[in-house]
This record gives structure tokens, C-alpha cells and sequence, in this order.
């Protein structure tokens, strides 16, 4: 059996602010600028709720060791 799996964690190495877009870029092997890009477009589209959902997932998501 094959355990090998990844894990969603915030990063520590390429952060702006919390480092949640850098762990999610890390996670899905894309640059975190474009997740940055997208999480912003998302913040202004949605009348704020990407900067809630930032805080929130800042708070969930572990933070790598």
C-alpha cells in the first residue's frame, strides 16, 4: 500500500501575510502568485467574503513544520 500523500499546510518559507495562498500553491504545484491573483479577484468579486475565508482558512490550516 502506497501512504505517500500531501498535505495542505501553510508555508512557512513563501508568505505575504499568513502564508495560506503559498501553502495552497505548494499543495497544488502552481505559482502562489496566480493563487494570490485569484483569492484577490475572488475578495473583490464577493464583496469582501475572500478576506473572511483568508482569516478563517489562516486559522484551520496547520502550519508546516
Amino acid at each position: 500500500m502506497n501512504n505517500d500523500y500531501r498535505k495542505l499546510t501553510r508555508s512557512r518559507t513563501n508568505r505575504m501575510i499568513c502564508g495560506v495562498c503559498g501553502g495552497l500553491g505548494e499543495y497544488l504545484n502552481i505559482d502562489p502568485t496566480i493563487v494570490r491573483l485569484i483569492w484577490l479577484v475572488c475578495s473583490f468579486a464577493g464583496c469582501g467574503t475572500g478576506a473572511l475565508i483568508y482569516l478563517i482558512a489562516s486559522i484551520v490550516i496547520p502550519e508546516e513544520l
